[in-house]
């Protein structure tokens, strides 16, 4: 089932894939990596200038990782917000996502979050770097593949 928002995106020829509706009602879309940030100015420009959230997770081992956005449109009142919900997928080996950083800074310290936790690269952020682990920190702890290190193997080696 195609959402208002999907519906008006096809209307204006933008590549999307809807994937329907969350369980309270909020349109689910998915964009490509390399249309994410032109799409993401467009989305602004008509409204959706509010992003409520930003968060990424594994989908599978060995599988996609996703960067996903809630971003909120408040036409017709407070009272009365329209909501989306963008996934933006990218493959494990490389993941690089165009950072909206320029569109909604309150991303800032999300996408550092989603690239400490999983190792997604936001391009063009401005200050890209971990934010929960230490700088020496190796791997990605929240990838489903993820091998935590034996600390009682360090801390016996010192």
């Amino acid at each position: 089932m195609q959402g208002r928002l999907s519906a008006w995106l096809v209307k204006h020829g933008l590549i999307h894939r809807s994937l329907g509706f969350d369980y309270q009602g909020i349109e689910t879309l998915q964009i490509k990596p390399e249309d994410w940030h032109s799409i993401a100015v467009i989305l602004y420009i008509y409204g959706y200038n509010y992003l409520r959230s930003q968060c990424a997770y594994d989908v599978a081992p060995g599988g996609l990782l996703a960067s996903v956005y809630h971003l909120t449109r408040i036409e017709y009142g407070v009272d009365q917000p329209e909501e989306v919900c963008i996934k933006v997928f990218s493959p494990r080996k490389n993941p690089r996502i165009p950072s909206v950083f320029w569109v909604w800074k309150s991303v800032d310290f999300q996408e550092r979050e989603s690239y400490d936790m999983l190792g997604i690269s936001y391009d063009n952020h401005p200050r890209l770097k971990r934010i929960l682990m230490p700088e020496s920190w190796i791997g990605w702890p929240l990838r489903k593949d993820y091998i935590a290190p034996n600390f009682y193997e360090i801390q016996d080696a010192h």
